[in-house]
């Protein structure tokens, strides 16, 4: 899978619960490649805790002194910002990062890409930072901008699998949903409209709502109401099914029975 060359890399990260809540946020997204860059404490028994089952991700990481190891063979560098920086960088954010990602990964699909996070209480210095072709900002309120770790790696992570999973044309569980439900709302025939006003005028007829000697334009005001909303099937079965739950509280026939 193409994701599977998408890098995460934690730079000097304090707290070990912090790469165990990046692994668990790679892991939900489908990502699997972790560099830890000079951790303080690693392994660590609360990294383990916090990844909640992502301890494969975990043991598959790999523990490098520098930053320049950590990426030295990526194609694309990303690296994470929350501050303006003195020199003028190109700055993308979350949504835009994975289009520049996977554009990446489309035009050499076998070289990894990197997302560099910084740490915990300074980010990356501008000198890590100018390693990166870009900066990433995630657009969180200015009165408390600062994300947790395994936050910001969610984010990120998040924007990537979602774009890439558009782009293979699968969908999302909602866009399923609403496949599953539109295929379910196969609109109305011309003569099943016909059949429903027909129903309706009855009704409202059988209510005293509708006077046949001065129907008011009743019925095609209701028509263009009803044609405006384009009815589906179970759309009408529901409204038929009303108007004939009417007809029985009334004491009359439903659509297509005789008075007797």
């Amino acid at each position: 899978m193409v994701l599977d060359n998408v890098r995460i890399v934690l730079v000097n990260t304090s707290h070990p619960g912090n790469i165990g809540g990046a692994a668990r946020a790679m892991k939900n997204m489908g990502l699997s490649q972790l560099v830890l860059v000079d951790p303080v404490r690693f392994p660590d028994p609360e990294a383990r805790a916090r990844a909640s089952g992502a301890d494969d991700v975990l043991e598959q990481a790999r523990v490098v002194a520098t930053l320049e190891e950590a990426i030295a063979d990526c194609v694309l560098v990303l690296g994470t910002s929350a501050r303006d920086r003195r020199i003028p960088w190109p700055v993308l954010d979350p949504r835009e990062s994975a289009g520049r990602v996977l554009e990446q990964l489309g035009e050499t699909p076998e070289a990894p890409v990197a997302l560099v996070f910084g740490r915990e209480d300074s980010g990356l210095t501008s000198e890590e930072l100018q390693r990166c072709q870009y900066h990433v900002h995630i657009p969180s309120d200015p009165a408390f901008s600062s994300l947790n770790l395994a936050a910001a790696v969610q984010v990120l992570s998040y924007e990537l699998r979602m774009l890439w999973l558009s782009e293979q044309g699968q969908p999302t569980k909602m866009h399923k949903i609403e496949t599953t439900a539109i295929h379910n709302e196969i609109p109305a025939t011309a003569e099943e409209l016909e059949k429903f006003y027909a129903h309706l005028e009855q009704v409202l007829v059988e209510i005293g709502f509708l006077d046949p000697q001065k129907p008011r334009q009743l019925m095609p005001r209701l028509r263009r109401l009803y044609g405006r909303v384009q009815l589906n099937r179970m759309e009408m079965n529901i409204l038929r099914g009303i108007l004939t739950e009417t007809q029985k509280a009334i004491g009359a026939p439903a659509a297509g029975e005789r008075r007797r």
